[in-house]
């Protein structure tokens, strides 16, 4: 892989590029990153984990079920109308 040399050298033109006052705030950030990443992942584990423990016909984030034969209920526009811009739409007066 690669030697001390090599990873010396690296970590020179590091320092040169970004300069010596920018490494702590750049490795505090890398290390915020890693922690966010790794509590990402576990939550993602436990949501697949309790989906798999509440059956095969269940899907995560669903709010709403529909039992087999039951219709389903139209719930309406979601979002307010809007017009081509993504402004609503003025009230005629």
């Amino acid at each position: 892989m690669f030697g001390i040399g090599e990873l010396a050298i690296i970590l020179i033109v590091v320092i040169l590029l970004l300069g010596a006052k920018r490494l702590p705030d750049l490795a505090r950030s890398a290390g915020k990153s890693a922690r966010i990443l790794k509590s990402e992942a576990r939550a993602m584990k436990a949501d697949s984990a309790s989906a798999s423990a509440s059956g095969p016909d269940a899907v995560p984030g669903a709010q709403y079920s529909v039992r087999p034969g039951e219709p389903m209920r139209d719930a309406g526009p979601t979002t307010p109308p809007r017009d081509a811009e993504g402004r609503p739409p003025t009230s005629p007066q």
